[in-house]
């Protein structure tokens, strides 16, 4: 159906994303788009007419979840002879069918971190494909052998697929070429590499990349313009993660070595903390990948394991984040189980993947919880997230996707029923 319509649903459990209590025996209507209530089921008064009412058979009811790091133009599953040989056409026809995947799995908004451009995040704005709605970075920054350069010793690229995402700055001057050029191309966030990282082939985790300094004067640019525009650091080493958040940086993605004068500085600031441990906990077939990767991803997840609980305990703000691209597609909501095994409470992982992740990306006042006057992104699941979060890493388990008041996935028949109704 069109956002023009009103959609109503009933017998369903709301939780709203707020951390407040579930409503049993709910119900939800929108219109055009935009919610209209949120609450218990009420008798309608006259002159009503919802133009589709769905039964949600005590099905629970949450809020369009965003996953603030993803990489949809990658996968973890393309081999290294795919990355060479594929054409640039059929990568895009990929990365449109990992962008229903996406959305399918209960994730209504995306920031793209690296890869996603602007033609492909206007044609979900234009509907001319079927996905989430989406931030971009469009590209990633980091130095000359920093966590984005990709070439081996020998020169050769590790990573051809993503030739394009690099970024290589290695002084001030260059630094803001590159952030002009990004903003240029569309960025709604810049993303620098303040440390090494895991998957890149001549670096490590504990290297420093892009300093302080540079964060800062990046940070000075982007209040320059007039369009609000976050600033994301890839920071896994303790001392980089410092240099990120003292530069004034919104996010650290990952903070997988983040330490006690990290957390105190991030609590201090309000800067948010995505541990994308979807990614960091997984810790791949040694066959499947380089030596080096798989060593360093031994080491750096149990690293990740032991501080990213530590930070969640001392109340660092956390959104969801999960890293897709270096981890499947499609199973986004497993990061919710992941944060609970580390500390949160489900609630508390709904709300990192609600109503956190919107404010994170400055989409509160329109996304995130489930409120009147708010944009209608919901989702409906077939099991209770607060006794079995664990399920909902299986997309199957999530039933309903409406986004924007459009019903892009929807209840099997049995379950749902349309009906013209009058008061």
């Amino acid at each position: 159906m069109s956002n023009g319509g009103t959609i109503r649903l009933t017998n369903i459990r709301i939780i709203d994303g707020t951390g407040a209590a579930p409503v049993e025996n709910g119900e939800i209507v929108a219109t055009d788009g935009r919610l209209d209530y949120v609450g218990p089921r009420r008798e309608h008064a006259p002159g009503v007419a919802p133009v589709r009412t769905l039964d949600g058979g005590g099905r629970t009811v949450m809020p369009g979840f965003i996953d603030t790091h993803v990489h949809v133009s990658m996968s973890i599953e393309d081999s290294v002879q795919a990355r060479f040989s594929e054409a640039g056409s059929y990568a895009k026809y990929k990365t449109a069918r990992r962008l229903r995947e996406t959305l399918d799995a209960g994730i209504t908004t995306i920031r793209d971190l690296g890869g996603l451009d602007h033609g492909t995040q206007r044609a979900l704005d234009d509907g001319l494909i079927v996905g989430p709605r989406a931030r971009i970075a469009v590209g990633v920054v980091s130095p000359t052998g920093g966590h984005v350069d990709m070439h081996l010793p020998n020169g050769e690229c590790a990573h051809p697929s993503v030739d394009g995402v690099h970024c290589i700055a290695d002084s001030d001057d260059e630094m803001l070429t590159v952030v002009r050029t990004l903003i240029r191309s569309g960025a709604d966030v810049i993303k620098v590499c303040t440390t090494g990282g895991v998957s890149s082939p001549t670096d490590q985790p504990d290297d420093l990349g892009v300093p302080e300094h540079e964060v800062a004067l990046i940070r000075a640019e982007l209040e320059r313009h007039s369009r609000p525009r976050q600033l994301a650091a890839h920071a896994q080493g303790a001392a980089g993660i410092l240099a990120a958040i003292r530069g004034g940086v919104d996010s650290v993605e990952h903070g997988y070595g983040i330490d006690d004068e990290g957390i105190e500085l991030m609590l201090e600031k309000g800067t948010f903390l995505v541990p994308t441990l979807s990614s960091a906990l997984r810790v791949p077939d040694p066959a499947l990948v380089p030596k080096y990767l798989y060593e360093k991803k031994v080491r750096w997840s149990q690293i990740a394991r032991e501080n990213v609980s530590k930070a969640i305990r001392a109340g660092v703000d956390v959104a969801l984040g999960t890293d897709a691209g270096v981890c499947p597609h499609g199973r986004n909501l497993l990061e919710l189980a992941h944060m609970v095994e580390l500390g949160m409470s489900p609630a508390q992982a709904i709300v990192a993947g609600t109503a956190n992740a919107a404010r994170l990306l400055g989409l509160s006042d329109e996304l995130g919880t489930l409120e009147a006057g708010k944009v209608a992104d919901l989702v409906a699941v077939s099991v209770d997230p607060l006794t079995d979060i664990a399920a909902l890493a299986d997309p199957d388990t999530v039933e309903l996707v409406v986004k924007g008041g459009v019903v892009v996935k929807d209840l099997t028949p049995a379950a749902a029923t349309d009906a013209r109704r009058t008061a």
